[in-house]
């Protein structure tokens, strides 16, 4: 099997002792599953992993795009993923969510 492309990291806000803190986890229910329909749907070279807690929980949820190290906030509902998506398609960052 080749490498992807690119890696999409969802934050699941998991620390140590394997207790979820933060938001992260609670907003994005059910939105992995359209992450992954999204990419399928548009063609993209990208998978997609749950991480542990990545800090920026006041941001949150979070998700960033690989290897061009691409930080978006906000990520909890289908227009933010649709947004960053299309972004990642037409090579221009969704810049409404992007983390600065």
């Amino acid at each position: 099997m080749a490498l992807p492309e690119k890696l999409i990291l969802v934050c699941q806000s998991f620390r140590l002792g394997k207790e979820p803190k933060g938001i992260c986890h609670k907003q994005t229910d059910g939105l992995l599953q359209y992450i992954e329909e999204g990419i399928l749907d548009r063609g993209l070279d990208v998978q997609v992993a749950t991480t542990g807690c990545l800090k920026q929980c006041e941001k949150g949820p979070v998700l960033v795009i690989q290897p061009d190290n691409l930080w978006f906030k906000g990520v909890n509902s289908e227009e933010a993923i649709d947004a960053i998506l299309d972004g990642m398609e037409s090579g221009t960052p969704a810049a409404e969510y992007l983390l600065s």
